[in-house]
């Protein structure tokens, strides 16, 4: 039987230089879905993105930002604790910390097709980083436990 219950305090690491996602469940496991925790550390910002194959849904734990969103990022909505957001299907949207903690949100990836160049996180990280000239060595830091830090 598949994994049904995920412990968020053991992850697989990833540390962009724009923020930090804790993958807890894979695309690659699921039907549709992939969830991790996102940190975005003050006076970071996660960089615009399109997701073409997802909704993006987001449940603030920790801190306050802002989520900005559309064609032209016109759209600015304030994140606090306990705030549920999504970004829909195709939309670019980007997320920063405002505040002096570190923003932390469940985010949660609804697929509503699977992505054919990116079937697993890694895949889609690697893009990423080729994206953005980033070194996916540098980025992939591996299981970690969360618990200690």
């Amino acid at each position: 039987m598949a994994q049904i219950v995920f412990d968020t305090r053991h992850v697989v690491r990833y540390r962009f230089p724009t923020h930090t996602n804790d993958l807890i469940l894979d695309r690659k496991d699921s039907e549709v879905a992939e969830a991790f925790l996102v940190r975005v550390e003050p006076t970071e910002t996660v960089p615009v993105h399109v997701h073409n194959e997802a909704e993006q849904l987001f449940y603030v734990l920790q801190g306050e930002g802002e989520l900005s969103i559309g064609e032209d990022l016109d759209g600015r909505f304030p994140l606090r604790v306990g705030d549920f957001a999504r970004t829909p299907r195709g939309i670019p949207h980007s997320v920063r910390c405002v505040g002096d903690e570190t923003l932390v949100y469940l985010s949660i990836d609804c697929f509503s097709r699977p992505h054919p160049d990116e079937p697993t996180w890694d895949s889609h990280v690697r893009q990423m980083c080729t994206d953005h000239g980033w070194v996916f060595d540098d980025v992939n830091k591996g299981s970690i436990d969360v618990s200690a830090i």
